[in-house]
């Protein structure tokens, strides 16, 4: 059924927009007529969902973007209304008019659409893969086939919020961090490019032999005066470089193999990828979803191509019989004690239990570690700041000294 935009009046001659399904575009303002909303416009919104839902990984409509707080906060309210006894399609219906995502709306009204036409939930959200995850539709379809579909939407709301509240935490962690090194990065820029020659100037009549720091000094500030452009441009051009390489495969497995081993970060990148990847993997075998079928869908949200390649190893392994514990063990992408501990919770029948344990506990230390670095990156940036503004002081005080020593 098609969707309609509108621009109207309500009762009390106020402006109001929205959405609406209906056959076609009278019967969209006689719907709207009998809820006392007078339509002054009324478009229909073309259908770019489907054309883009397996291009993109957050789907686009125009300028606007589903975001996955959105997702995750529809899911909860979903749930919500499910418990109380809402049937589905009423629930969905109830939530389109209180979302204010103008991406949104269309999806969730195209969904109930297609639930009405006879259409499962799982089914109807799977024409929308840009937006809901292979994990969020594997878990509906468990859902309905199981009768829990409110217990697995509180799950999933349960993991969308948690992902969203770590992420939340590590960005406002190094927020400062980040601002402070630009802030600095800028000024050194600045201060080498165009306040140090005015100085250095003076130094041109004194027809005396300068020291070597100020030497280097010079040599520096004017490299960056007369090509600060070109250092731009070599940034940027190195940017796209990176970024256009990091989206090939052998890019993107190079990539994820440097962040894996670099000495502070690396642990952090494991340890969030093995929580994602268990996280996930618990509530999937929670909801009765096939421990195979689990682990081609935590292959693919991973966030890393080691983390990848180790679970599709082991899922080859598992559908031969070996142990999930046994068969990740193989690729040293995985951390020793969360090896053990699925080793365990396979021997005491508790994988679920014990996988969602794993990702908590790496959740933690993830918060912790991201803390303590950014404790400690703010002193050393400091310091570097420090040094290098002490260097620019001494090489240009340096000349000065030795001229007050002659003149003495």
């Amino acid at each position: 059924m098609p969707v309609y935009e509108y621009t109207a009046l309500d009762a009390k001659g106020k402006n109001t927009t929205g959405i609406i399904d209906a056959e076609s575009a009278p019967m969209a303002r006689q719907k709207l007529r009998t809820q006392r909303i007078f339509p002054v416009s009324i478009d229909e919104v073309q259908d770019l969902v489907k054309q883009k839902n397996r291009e993109t990984p957050g789907m686009v409509l125009g300028f606007y973007r589903v975001k996955q707080r959105e997702v995750a906060a529809m899911t909860r309210q979903l749930a919500t209304l499910i418990g109380a006894g809402f049937p589905l399609v009423s629930a969905i219906d109830a939530l389109v008019p209180q979302t204010s995502s103008k991406a949104f709306k269309p999806i969730l009204a195209q969904i109930k659409d297609a639930i009405v036409e006879g259409n499962s939930f799982a089914a109807a959200l799977s024409n929308y893969s840009g937006v809901f995850s292979s994990l969020y539709i594997n878990m509906v379809r468990a859902g309905e086939s199981s009768g829990t579909l409110e217990i697995v939407l509180e799950q999933l709301a349960d993991i969308s919020e948690k992902q969203q509240a770590l992420k939340s935490k590590i960005r406002a962690a190094m927020t400062y961090p980040i601002l402070m090194a630009c802030v600095g990065i800028l000024v050194l820029f600045l201060l080498i490019t165009f306040i140090v020659p005015n100085i250095t100037s003076i130094f041109d009549d004194m027809h005396q032999v300068l020291p070597l720091p100020t030497i280097l000094l010079i040599s520096v500030s004017e490299f960056f005066k007369n090509y600060w452009w070109g250092i731009l441009v070599l940034f940027v051009l190195l940017w796209f470089g990176f970024r256009s390489f990091e989206k090939t495969e052998k890019g993107r497995h190079v990539v994820d193999g440097i962040k894996l081993k670099l000495p502070l970060f690396g642990p952090v990148f494991r340890k969030l990828a093995v929580a994602r990847f268990s996280r996930t993997l618990g509530s999937l075998l929670e909801n009765s979803v096939t421990l195979l079928t689990s682990l081609e869908i935590v292959r693919n949200i991973a966030g890393n191509t080691q983390i990848a390649m180790a679970i599709d190893h082991a899922a080859s392994e598992v559908s031969k019989g070996q142990g999930l514990g046994v068969s990740l063990a193989v690729s040293t992408a995985f951390p020793q004690l969360s090896l053990q501990m699925i080793q365990v919770g396979e021997q005491s029948g508790e994988l679920e239990n014990m996988l969602l344990k794993i990702a908590t506990m790496y959740e933690n230390e993830v918060e912790e570690r991201v803390l303590s670095l950014t404790s400690l990156l703010e002193p050393v940036m400091i310091l570097i700041l420090g040094v290098v503004l002490g260097f620019v002081v001494l090489s240009i005080c340096l000349p000065i000294f030795e001229m007050n020593q002659l003149v003495m």
